[in-house]
């Protein structure tokens, strides 16, 4: 069992940058190391959209309206992800989510959106303000 929790949500201005962490607890740096990871995003009314994935060996892939200007990251080391939003636009606010599943194959299950990911944190809340 993996537990996700979200942190560095909050309140911004239009151009402006955030970052949101995830710790991941009751699993080993090693557990860690090997999970597939990811942020998605949903906002009021909307489904639930994958944002930006990252694999055991550090290769990203991105949502295509968002990869000039998110930037997601891990640390093994610290059990910890990380999504760097910069230029934040009103309709980038949204309940960020950070997920995780044991497998090799990141990539396939990323393609699945979030039926692929086993384990959920509660979310952080972004609201970016025009």
């Amino acid at each position: 069992q993996v537990y996700l929790a979200e942190s560095g949500g909050g309140s911004v201005q239009a151009g402006g940058s955030l970052t949101v962490s995830c710790v991941a607890s009751a699993a080993s740096t090693s557990i860690f190391s090997g999970l597939c990871m990811a942020w998605f995003r949903q906002a009021p009314g909307k489904e639930r959209e994958g944002v930006a994935v990252i694999n055991s060996g550090g290769n990203t892939i991105y949502a295509d309206s968002m990869k000039d200007r998110f930037t997601i990251s891990r640390d093994n080391g610290k059990n910890s992800l990380y999504l760097q939003m910069n230029s934040l636009k009103p309709e980038d606010s949204a309940m960020y989510y950070c997920a995780a599943d044991h497998t090799m194959y990141c990539t396939t299950v990323w393609r699945r959106g979030r039926v692929g990911f086993d384990y959920w944190g509660q979310g952080t809340q972004v609201t970016v303000s025009s």
